[in-house]
């Protein structure tokens, strides 16, 4: 770092040093060292703390604002110490020479100009500016303890400043008093939180009170904060006694954002530096209060995206629309309000109640009649108005609050109601979050209504694939069980049907149509009728099979069917003879009545995936009491883990029914199915059962 420096004594009692430095963040440290010398060589030690923060001040301001090479000139005589840094930065600046000590009014100025000449103003006995044609200096005079500077000389320089409550003497000039030490100046500015503290801030603010409390003789004091979360103003930090409430307290404000306000109290005397101190401590504090307004904000901030991360999460659960509107004020209270409602429009346009909670269950129907409630002041038409106008409406009256609109996809679905806090109103995020909630409320509503669409329109479907009862035929038992896929709102690909037959036998039919879906459900209907044309015209049912088959190979799309189908007729004595076709089905069980379980039937080529197919015939006869099992896939694929249900555990299940009515039985094995598993199914479940009741 490069200084130019000369030392001169301007007689045996007088130290000079002038040493010139640049504009650099070393400079002060280099001021101070040029300082410690001189008054070690003037034996001036007892001045040692007030020069070097004196001197950091002046030459730390020059070097952030003038930005210019620094002239610092130090003398030290047996009265004191006088120490100017001057800068060459051009342009007017207003002047301001101030003497021994400066009056309240000089305090004030000086207050608004900057902290670092109010501490200069504290300390020195006298301090000023001087016009160069170069620039400026400012400097500053140290006088030893217990010296008093010629009066005149005080005169000149300036008047001298005395606490609020001491005296002047004959000349004019205020007395001396106590001011606050160096050591205590520098402790209250180091003041600071408590890094690893959780909220250090009570600490911190006890500490900056008891501090500035002492450094001004207060006897009492308080820093009282408001956050803005409706608890009004709470005292943060205390000293001493409670302020008087019968004379004029120092009270300084905090500077801080809304919602946060506060105030520092003194209980003190008034006096020149008391309320530059208290302003100074106020600031301080203000500072981190700020902090911990940002960190609280950006804490609550994150909350919020928590919980309506949550909320998204939890409506998107549930696609029964009920459910979701019911589910919708039970996020809402008490968190966000201390009541909400959730109103639906109908298909005349009109709002109808869907849920409404309340934080105190007793108040509820007194809610639920406030609003059924019509009028033009009543909280129906500000919520028809919230509707139509697809914007934020405010509610009055004993239900204070606000309404938002649901609207998805551009349909307004209805509205939101939520009514105010007990303590407080509604912060503007806590309205940016209920206004979120509700658009995301909106969209599961209409998601939930899109799916009960779905699901009704399934439903319809499948039961038009399937027949609504079955014959009734004597001697032969007919039972069926049809479970659909865990997804409802999914057609499956299985079915079953049960068709007269021209020649007086019946012809049962059980099917699996690849796929799921619509496109399954239209080649299901397509194999479902295809059938029944062609048997009806008396085709024979290998006949009709390759037909079918041709069918589904000239439509194509990649699906295919497998099939099974059985002509039951009477046979010799009390028999029935069932003709059996597989079609790439699955063979069914042959349950005797007198005990015992064997499948039955030769295989054949599933439909649609070759040009000619293989269906041999296989013929079955039926005793009184026997049974004939047909089953989809879905039953012998059924998943507990890796585990698979399996053909072999449906013959061992289906064994101890033997004797059992048609029903019995099918009713039996699609619970055995069911519960081998928790798992919704994930394939159709269909069970046909033929029974031999003759007899």
């Amino acid at each position: 770092m490069a200084a130019e420096a000369t030392s001169t004594t301007g007689g045996p009692e007088e130290h000079v040093r002038r040493v010139r430095l640049p504009a650099d963040r070393r400079t002060p440290a280099t001021a101070r060292a040029v300082v410690r010398s001189v008054l070690a060589e003037a034996h001036l030690e007892e001045l040692l703390n007030e020069a070097l923060l004196l001197t950091t001040e002046l030459s730390t301001n020059a070097v952030e604002h003038a930005r210019t090479d620094l002239d610092v000139e130090v003398v030290a005589d047996r009265l004191g110490l006088s120490v100017m840094v001057s800068d060459y930065a051009a342009g007017p600046v207003d002047e301001l020479t101030v003497g021994v000590r400066n009056d309240s009014a000089d305090i004030a100025e000086v207050a608004e100009r900057g902290r670092g000449l109010l501490l200069v103003d504290h300390f020195a006995s006298c301090w000023g500016t001087t016009y160069l044609p170069s620039g400026k200096g400012v400097w500053f005079r140290l006088d030893r303890p217990g010296v008093v500077p010629d009066r005149r000389d005080a005169l000149a320089e300036g008047r001298r400043r005395a606490p609020c409550g001491a005296g002047v003497d004959e000349d004019g000039l205020p007395a001396q008093t106590t001011a606050p030490s160096a050591a205590a100046m520098s402790s209250l500015m180091q003041t600071r939180p408590d890094p690893y503290a959780e909220d250090p801030l009570p600490d911190f603010a006890a500490d900056l009170l008891t501090r500035v409390a002492e450094m001004v003789g207060a006897t009492g004091g308080l820093v009282r904060v408001d956050r803005g979360d409706g608890q009004g103003g709470q005292v943060l930090a205390r000293y001493g006694r409670q302020p008087r409430t019968d004379c004029e307290l120092l009270r300084v404000p905090l500077t801080v954002h809304r919602p946060y306000s506060g105030e520092l109290e003194l209980d003190a005397v008034p006096s020149a530096y008391a309320r530059p101190l208290a302003t100074l401590a106020a600031e301080r504090l203000s500072l981190h209060l700020e902090n911990d307004r940002l960190r609280r904000m950006d804490l609550r901030r994150q909350a919020w995206l928590t919980f309506l991360a949550e909320a998204s999460e939890l409506l998107a659960q549930s696609l029964d629309v009920e459910l979701t509107m019911a589910l919708v004020p039970q996020l809402v209270v008490p968190r966000l309000g201390q009541w909400c409602a959730v109103h639906t429009t109908d298909e005349w346009g009109q709002l109808k109640l869907a849920a409404a909670s309340h934080a105190d269950e007793a108040v509820l129907p007194h809610l639920h009649k406030v609003l059924r409630e019509t009028g033009p002041d009543s909280v129906q038409t500000r919520l028809r108005e919230a509707s139509r106008l697809g914007s934020q409406v405010p509610l009055g009256g004993p239900m204070e609050g606000f309404a938002v609109p649901l609207v998805a996809r551009g349909q307004r679905l209805g509205t939101l109601a939520v009514g105010r806090h007990q303590r407080h109103r509604h912060d503007p995020d806590e309205v940016a979050v209920l206004e979120d909630v509700a658009r995301r409320a909106a969209l599961a509503i209409e998601n939930a209504r899109i799916h009960a669409e779905r699901r009704r329109v399934a439903q319809a479907l499948q039961q038009s694939l399937l027949p609504p009862v079955l014959p009734v035929v004597d001697g032969i038992g007919f039972a069926a069980e049809y479970v659909p896929t865990g997804d409802d709102a999914e057609v499956g690909g299985d079915f079953y049907d049960v068709v007269p037959l021209p020649d007086g036998r019946w012809l049962v039919v059980i099917g699996d149509v690849s796929g799921k879906g619509v496109q399954a459900a239209a080649v299901t209907g397509l194999v479902r009728d295809v059938i029944r044309v062609l048997v009806g015209d008396g085709k024979p049912l290998p006949e009709a099979l390759a037909r079918l088959n041709e069918t589904l190979v000239e439509r194509g799309g990649g699906r295919y069917c497998t099939l099974a189908l059985a002509a039951v007729g009477p046979g010799a004595g009390q028999q029935l003879d069932v003709s059996l076709h597989l079609a790439g089905h699955d063979r069914p069980v042959l349950l005797r009545g007198a005990g015992g379980a064997a499948f039955t039937g030769t295989g054949g080529t599933a439909l649609g995936l070759l040009d000619s197919i293989a269906s041999p015939t296989s013929e079955v006869s039926l005793d009184p009491g026997d049974a004939l099992i047909f089953y989809t896939d879905g039953v012998t694929e059924r998943r507990r883990g890796r585990e698979l249900f399996g053909p072999e555990r449906l013959r061992a299940a289906a064994a101890p029914l033997a004797g059992y009515s048609a029903d019995v039985v099918a009713a039996r094995l699609r619970s055995t199915t069911i519960n081998f598993s928790p798992e919704a199914p994930r394939d159709d479940i269909a069970v046909l059962v033929i029974r031999n009741d003759i007899g």
